[in-house]
């Protein structure tokens, strides 16, 4: 039995803004009329269906109504339902049609979980990856210097292939990334992909 960090993403109350790890990966916000009103929805392709649950479970502890399908090539899909609550997010995470990373966005315990979720993945024992959007490089940079201000000093990766990442390893760096995402889900299949030391 493990101790609960007072970091962990299991010691947090969950927020709408849980979310903006799913965009700090490869997820994406859109825009779109809900009734007359504005209204935005995030949503990522993951690669195993554990994933989505996850992520699906924090977008209703958010207090939203999440949604999984399948795409066309029977990957995962996990999106949060139209809602106004997020035109706060969709307003600081884009510019035109670009995803940005805002200013002085920090990723708190929640955040580094939905992003664990979304496209986390260990490359060795002692390394462990985050997932980003090779469709906003951009935002690379950005989020390692996000990353830098919370303690979890990465390595950027990848940045002109389909899977740019940020490497987070050694011991003192993983061990606040374990500490701060909590739990795997109960999954079998999540345990051989979340980060642990």
């Amino acid at each position: 039995m493990s101790q609960l960090s007072f970091f962990s993403a299991e010691s947090v109350p969950p927020a709408v803004a849980d979310l903006t790890g799913v965009l700090a990966g490869p997820g994406q916000i859109v825009l779109a009329g809900n009734g007359g009103r504005q209204a935005a929805r995030i949503s990522v392709v993951v690669d195993e269906l554990w994933r989505a649950r996850g992520l699906a479970q924090m977008i209703s502890e958010a207090g939203l109504v999440s949604e999984i399908s399948s795409t066309d090539e029977n990957n995962p899909l996990v999106r949060t339902a139209l809602d106004p609550q997020l035109m706060l997010i969709a307003g600081e995470w884009t510019r035109g049609a670009v995803k940005t990373v805002p200013a002085g966005w920090l990723p708190g315990a929640r955040e580094l979980r939905a992003w664990t979720l979304a496209a986390g993945t260990p490359e060795a024992e002692d390394r462990y990856l985050l997932g980003l959007d090779p469709h906003a490089p951009d935002t690379h940079a950005a989020l390692a210097a996000a990353m830098m201000r919370v303690g979890i000093a990465p390595t950027l990766i990848g940045t002109r292939g389909a899977h740019p990442a940020l490497r987070i390893s050694g011991r003192r760096r993983l061990s606040r990334l374990v500490e701060n995402v909590g739990e795997p889900p109960g999954e079998a299949s999540a345990l051989a992909h979340w980060p642990r030391i």
